[in-house]
């Protein structure tokens, strides 16, 4: 491990953290209280943190930035097997390895999951859940974005499967998502989306080896891993981890009617709604921060 500060960010720890194939990618940035862990969706990786993660540092608490097996840093072992069940070991790995006593789980988008099924196996360790436009079980409102769908559909495998194979083509795929992601955003925001939050993504694919085989299995699983997590809200409902929703009211997808409805079955839940995307992290980041610091 290195100490790794750069001009655009707080110093950190680089850890790498071993898994049964590969290592994970860490940042670990010094500070008091439960760590936050924060945990990204796809197609991205945890750089969609790095306007965030300032905030938080300044303010003295402690920041864990991970990249699940297969996305951003980490490794991407040929023939690896990625699933929700692998992102949660993932979690679980940072924890033991990095010696966290409780932390509060950051889930954005398809890393809800994993941050509120770690808190429902891990009650004593979770000091609460913070989701940031992201989804768990089925809820009113749920729109999958066009992107994802192609990829989640199992009858289109080999279509998908072709997509991946060009480049030309897996990047008009993302081109027409990112003008449909767009919507309802600010100038400024739409600026920094591509600026920022575009680079990100396409690197995510470009280096090799890509992120694209972890992307395409994790898509594919997307509508069973629902439906599971709709099995477990009993659980979800008795769950007495407190819940912090933050949400970007501008998000075409994930709109804010799945937060009112998570909010509305979590015993402990609070929901603030801002003026932002499907990033709120990026959108309104300061925003954001003032009400994770502010929440305990």
């Amino acid at each position: 491990m290195t100490d790794s500060p750069s001009s655009a960010s707080p110093a950190f720890t680089e850890h790498r953290v071993q898994r049964d194939r590969g290592s994970i990618y860490v940042r670990d940035f010094p500070g008091g209280g439960p760590a936050f862990v924060a945990l990204h969706g796809f197609p991205d990786n945890s750089r969609i943190y790095d306007d965030l993660i300032p905030h938080l540092a300044t303010a003295g608490r402690r920041t864990i930035a991970v990249d699940f097996l297969g996305f951003g840093a980490s490794d991407k072992p040929e023939g690896a097997h990625y699933s929700f069940e692998q992102q949660l070991g993932d979690l679980e790995a940072v924890v033991e390895v990095l010696g966290l006593d409780r932390i509060i789980p950051v889930g954005h988008d398809a890393g809800g999951p994993t941050a509120v099924n770690f808190a429902l196996k891990h009650p004593k360790r979770t000091a609460a859940v913070c989701l940031m436009n992201a989804f768990y079980g089925e809820a009113p409102g749920l729109r999958v974005p066009e992107f994802i769908e192609l990829f989640s559909n199992k009858g289109l495998k080999a279509l998908t499967q072709h997509f991946l194979a060009s480049p030309q083509q897996f990047a008009w795929l993302l081109g027409f998502q990112r003008d449909q992601m767009q919507a309802g955003l600010t100038e400024a925001q739409k600026a920094r989306y591509t600026d920022f939050l575009g680079p990100i993504i396409d690197n995510n694919f470009r280096q090799r080896p890509s992120a694209g085989p972890a992307f395409a299995q994790m898509t594919y699983q997307l509508s069973n891993e629902v439906a599971a997590n709709t099995a477990r809200l009993l659980e979800f409902r008795r769950s007495d981890v407190p819940l912090l929703l933050i949400w970007g009211k501008s998000d075409p997808y994930l709109h804010v009617s799945v937060a009112e409805y998570m909010r509305s079955q979590a015993r402990n839940a609070a929901l603030h709604v801002l003026e932002a995307g499907h990033w709120p992290q990026i959108d309104a980041a300061a925003d954001v921060a003032r009400v994770m610091l502010a929440s305990e």
